[in-house]
């Protein structure tokens, strides 16, 4: 809620706080004073390990036999057909899928870490930090185009109008921070998202809990500054008087929707003046702007853009944000696999494994989750799409993939699940995206069967109508 006295108000303390904006910015600073109490029906149904969390979504589906999985068994077959009988029943893309061949990876694999995880030479500064990672190998879905697929595993179902896990979490927990939303979202600078609003929407949660689109230069948030000749005491005044009548429409009509309208204008009020000083990286050190790559130099700005990205969900969770969603896209190498994987691990293989050192050193990773994935995986077959004249990429993989986690509660330098020789199924403690939603909510102190919302006559949850906790995720 907006500090109390508004500078400048034409309204006398006594009836600024008689007015329906006024009792609901005393609860505020009674909540914040700790005399009053916060909300009995949410909150953490037992100890949570994590606080935070920083989702790093790889839009598009990095393939993880080049990254995650070595087969050797693929590359020795590299050029053959698969077998017939794993092709029967199966949905492709764009592959055609009776002259189908098997492509092997020229990438190696060497083991990293005390735990000996084998990771990808394109991933050289993550490779350093094996020992604090948990890589599952065994993740799979039942969506194979990217919208459906993001969807399911931004949402835990593949429509649009769901709450996105950030709500979820905000919906239960609240924000740690005043000044700044729970839920913020940065894209990577021209690289775009298929689902749009929808990748970080609320749903049919309260508007409050949605995530708030950051960008990392400039004005942090679009249409946050003032007008010119908008001097902050207007500002007040204005959102005062906006407020206000919105409490008596509230008191009237009991919408809660209202009640979000209320609080989002007056966060934004509080940002204005928050959000500048989070974009000022002076105070930052230059070892740490040249271990993030903020000095990196590429034609693109692909780079420095992601890397202002890590740089700045450190900041965020630093200032009590509770989730993060760093998106980049894209990694749907349907051809030029080898040159684009390429791109995009030069892109982020630096700044990732900074955000990692950098939240360790500050005794943040303790209870921050991280996660990197992307909706889908990619196929052990070469994509022959109709019209290539080469077979130089992968086609969309749903049936098994990698996803990696550290922090916040997981226990790092294990490998878990298991894929087949080919890397075509899993074969070994196969992980649902609902089993990982179960688990991400139990390391922030929920059962994913309790945390509801009841909409249109009935309770909705994230893990939709199943799920379980992966047991050996957790430290």
């Amino acid at each position: 809620m907006i500090d109390l006295p508004f500078p400048g108000s034409p309204h006398s303390r006594r009836k600024f706080l008689s007015s329906g904006l006024g009792t609901v910015a005393l609860a505020s600073l009674l909540r914040d004073e700790g005399l009053l109490a916060a909300e009995a029906t949410r909150g953490p149904h037992f100890a949570p390990r994590a606080k935070r969390c920083i989702y790093l979504f790889m839009e598009g589906g990095p393939s993880q036999m080049d990254l995650f999985d070595p087969k050797p068994k693929l590359n020795e077959l590299d050029g053959q057909p698969m077998p017939e009988s794993l092709l029967q029943g199966v949905k492709f893309a764009f592959t055609q899928k009776e002259t189908a061949r098997l492509m092997g990876t020229p990438r190696t694999f060497q083991p990293q870490g005390q735990c000996g995880m084998e990771l990808s030479n394109l991933l050289p500064h993550l490779s350093r930090h094996a020992d604090d990672i948990a890589l599952v190998r065994s993740m799979h879905c039942d969506q194979f185009n990217h919208l459906p697929g993001q969807l399911l595993m931004l949402t835990g179902t593949p429509f649009r109008g769901w709450p996105t896990m950030g709500s979820w979490l905000n919906y239960g927990l609240g924000s740690e921070s005043r000044d700044l939303p729970g839920y913020v979202v940065m894209t990577t600078l021209g690289r775009g998202l298929p689902g749009g609003a929808a990748s970080w929407s609320s749903g049919f949660l309260p508007s409050q809990y949605s995530g708030a689109q950051f960008r990392n230069t400039g004005t942090p948030v679009l249409n946050l500054a003032n007008p010119p000749g908008i001097t902050p005491t207007m500002q007040a005044r204005t959102v005062a008087a906006v407020n206000d009548l919105n409490r008596q429409r509230l008191d009237r009509s009991g919408q809660a929707e209202i009640a979000s309208r209320i609080e989002n204008y007056e966060l934004a009020f509080r940002m204005q003046s928050a959000a500048p000083e989070l974009i000022d990286l002076s105070g930052e050190s230059l070892s740490t702007l040249e271990a993030y790559g903020l000095n990196r130099q590429d034609k693109t700005g692909f780079q420095s853009s992601f890397a202002r990205n890590c740089l700045m969900a450190r900041r965020l969770v630093e200032r009590g944000v509770r989730f993060v969603t760093l998106f980049l896209s894209t990694w749907d190498q349907h051809s030029n696999l080898d040159a684009q994987l390429t791109t995009n691990t030069e892109i982020s293989d630096q700044p990732v494994a900074a955000l990692l050192q950098d939240l360790k050193e500050r005794g943040l990773l303790e209870d921050t989750l991280v996660v990197w994935g992307g909706e889908f995986g990619r196929t052990p077959l070469g994509e022959n799409r109709k019209g290539f004249k080469t077979v130089t990429g992968r086609d969309h993989h749903p049936y098994s993939f990698s996803l990696w986690m550290a922090g916040g509660g997981v226990k790092g330098g294990q490998v878990i699940g298991k894929t087949d020789e080919i890397g075509w199924g899993v074969v070994d403690e196969p992980v649902h995206v609902h089993d990982l939603h179960a688990t991400i909510l139990h390391l922030f102190g929920f059962d994913h069967e309790s945390l509801t919302y009841r909409f249109q006559g009935r309770n909705f949850r994230l893990t939709d109508v199943y799920g379980e906790v992966v047991e050996k995720l957790l430290a």
